[in-house]
């Protein structure tokens, strides 16, 4: 039994398109028998604005294989698939988490389910090329990932969150209490036996990109400073070279001071060491910052999102 995941978030547009498709697929891998006829979609709404709501009522009342939950209120893309994991985790045998803009292919999920059954556990679906992103979005992501790699941060490259988990990878994902959700540095960690599947990524079906660059940014370092203490590291490290600079300029004052004529003494050496201390100290706080409040928000150990509806 196969459980297809699709968090969504104002996706009126792109449904009543991707829903065909994959109800389609799974008529296919049922006839094929890689799947029972018992499989299903879920659909994870993330508290839309728009008619999202009413467009899975409408599907789940003319197909009974679509399923719905509905958050309470707006969380975020990785709160609602954690929540639509979590949901359908003890009601399959393996589920896929897909967006609902159907860039990535659907039917790669034919060479998921095979290798599913050879005995995978986890299976990533990993873009093959980004020759339909523009150049920038190109570089900034491929930075990112290497970026993210520096930091101690284990990723695989050039997957999103697109990916087969079996129903035993499920259970373990849900012993991951953290509140900082970041599922692309979460599910390697579970470790069991993994596959790689490539495929083509094509344009949105329908609506507008859930993840412009800010928020790609700050899903990069949420994912960073919720898996690594590299970058805290790192701040001694600079402060150690700092100090060491500061040796140096310390030289250079004392050889102004007792040797030159022609220098304004302190100005250049002030200058430099307010820009440049003042700045090391703002980054400083910052990355630290960033750390306390993850651990403001672990020790209250709220819930991560409640659901008020299920279809």
């Amino acid at each position: 039994m196969l459980a297809i995941v699709i968090p969504c978030y104002n996706e009126e547009e792109a449904l009543p398109l991707s829903l065909p498709v994959l109800l389609s697929l799974l008529d296919e891998m049922t006839a094929d028998g890689l799947v029972a006829a018992s499989s299903y979609i879920l659909c994870s709404n993330d508290g839309s604005r728009d008619a999202t709501w009413a467009v899975l009522r409408r599907f789940h009342a003319a197909d009974s294989r679509v399923h719905a939950i509905s958050l309470a209120h707006n969380r975020g893309h990785q709160y609602a698939l954690l929540a639509g994991l979590a949901e359908v985790a003890g009601q399959c045998d393996a589920a896929i988490s897909i967006d609902a803009d159907l860039q990535d292919d659907p039917r790669a999920m034919i060479e998921m389910v095979r290798l599913y059954r050879a005995g995978s556990d986890i299976v990533y679906g990993v873009r093959s090329s980004r020759k339909t992103d523009t150049m920038f979005k190109r570089t900034t992501a491929h930075a990112f990932y290497k970026f993210q790699r520096v930091m101690g941060l284990e990723t695989v490259y050039d997957h999103a969150d697109y990916r087969l988990m079996s129903n035993f990878a499920l259970e373990l994902l849900g012993q991951y209490r953290e509140s900082n959700i970041f599922l692309r540095g979460i599910v390697p960690q579970i470790g069991l036996e993994t596959s790689v599947v490539t495929y083509e990524r094509a344009a949105r079906v329908a609506g507008e990109s859930k993840y412009p660059l800010a928020k790609m940014l700050a899903l990069s370092i949420d994912g960073i400073t919720s898996f690594s203490a590299r970058p805290m590291r790192w701040i001694f490290f600079t402060g150690l070279i700092t100090f060491l600079l500061t040796l140096v300029v310390a030289v250079y004052v004392l050889v102004s001071y007792f040797f030159s004529s022609h220098i304004n003494p302190g100005w250049a050496s002030m200058m430099l060491s307010v820009w440049g201390l003042g700045s090391l100290i703002l980054i400083s706080i910052g990355i630290t910052g960033e750390y306390i409040g993850k651990i403001f928000v672990e020790v209250k150990a709220r819930p991560r999102y409640a659901i008020k509806e299920r279809i």
